[in-house]
């Protein structure tokens, strides 16, 4: 996600007691999704994406990660999640008790 756009986003997962790290923070803005997803992996992070489609070929390619949490947008921005719909997602996801190692999961199921 873009770092600037996403700043408010950031915030309000680091307030709910989220680890967040931007690759802008990591310093390796512009690498490519594979690198990002090396990253994560040595780190053993969580990878929150828009990118739905590249990094589901990377976990097909590849499952072996701490998880991926995909956001898919709508052509209709008004279907897409909200800032708050995303850390209420995550928090469902979360009390949920699913694994998330090796997973690839679509976080728009878990907006209720």
């Amino acid at each position: 996600m873009k770092t600037h756009s996403s700043r408010r986003l950031i915030e309000m997962l680091r307030a709910d007691g989220h680890d967040v790290l931007t690759i802008g923070e990591a310093g390796v803005t512009g690498i490519p999704d594979a690198s990002v997803m090396e990253l994560a992996r040595v780190q053993q992070r969580i990878l929150l994406t828009r990118n739905c489609d590249d990094f589901l070929a990377i976990h097909e390619a590849n499952p072996e990660h701490s998880g991926i949490l995909a956001i898919y947008q709508d052509a209709d921005p008004m279907k897409n999640m909200s800032y708050t719909a995303i850390v209420k997602a995550i928090n469902n996801l979360q009390n949920t008790g699913l694994s998330l190692q090796a997973q690839f999961i679509v976080l728009n199921q878990y907006n209720w």
